[in-house]
C-alpha cells in the first residue's frame, strides 16, 4: 500500500527544481543562524585526548607492574 501523498505535477516539478539548486552559502539556511550553530564546540573536544592519554598510561603502568612481580 502506498501512503505517500500525490503531488500534482507542478508540486513535482517546483520540487525537483529545489533539489537541483546548487547550495547558496550566501545566504544559509535559517538553522545555521541559531545560536548552537554559531558557538564553538564545548570542553568536550579538550577532555577527550586527556582521558585518553591518562588511561593509557594506567594500561601501561599495570603492564609494567604485572610484568615485574614474576
Amino acid at each position: 500500500m502506498d501512503t505517500r501523498e500525490s503531488q500534482t505535477p507542478e508540486e513535482e516539478r517546483q520540487h525537483l527544481k529545489e533539489v537541483r539548486q546548487p547550495e547558496d552559502y550566501e545566504h544559509p539556511e535559517p538553522d545555521e543562524t541559531q545560536p548552537e550553530a554559531r558557538r564553538p564546540a564545548g570542553g568536550m573536544q579538550r577532555v577527550l585526548p586527556i582521558v585518553i592519554v591518562v588511561l593509557g598510561l594506567l594500561v601501561a603502568a599495570m603492564l609494567l607492574y604485572s610484568g615485574g612481580a614474576r
